[in-house]
């Protein structure tokens, strides 16, 4: 596999999902996170987890992300324009299936589940913070805090230059 444009990920996936999204959710923090933990989850490659039952760069499963995102009070107005802007019924099985091609539906759910959290984005030096809201937030199965630093540092320098 080859290595993965992370400015291209920016500018034609994450930049375009964010202008879906009120200006409130817009930032430079939001866009090291999600190139974070679409480097952490799929390596920003994998549309399908391998061995799992995720979907889309940000690895959704049906009853996990898809779901929260669809039904949590906080998202689940956003969720539902952010699908009719792009043509997906609201529901967990046409939400899960889109995102594994829809790359910009996936990056506003992923967004809106950052959203979800409590807790702020972390800055550009708080690697380990950032590492704090991807596990709470994803929950990953087998998660792996060796690779973190290099996604990190990626999605930083694919912000910041």
């Amino acid at each position: 596999m080859s290595e993965v444009d992370y400015n291209a990920i920016r500018t034609g996936i994450i930049q375009p999902a964010l202008q879906l999204l009120p200006e409130k959710m817009r930032s430079p923090q939001a866009e090291v996170m999600l190139l974070a933990i679409g480097g952490q989850e799929s390596r920003l490659h994998y549309r399908h987890q391998i061995g799992g039952p995720a979907h889309g760069l940000w690895q959704f499963e049906q009853g996990g992300g898809v779901k929260g995102v669809l039904e949590h009070k906080a998202t689940r107005a956003l969720a539902a324009e952010i699908c009719a802007a792009r043509q997906v019924p609201p529901t967990i099985p046409a939400v899960y299936a889109a995102i594994e091609f829809d790359d910009v539906l996936a990056c506003c759910f992923a967004r809106l589940l950052l959203w979800t959290d409590p807790g702020r984005l972390p800055n550009r030096t708080e690697e380990s913070l950032g590492w704090t809201v991807y596990h709470r937030n994803w929950r990953p199965g087998q998660p792996h805090p060796e690779t973190w630093p290099l996604c990190w540092g990626k999605a930083v320098e694919g912000v910041y230059g």
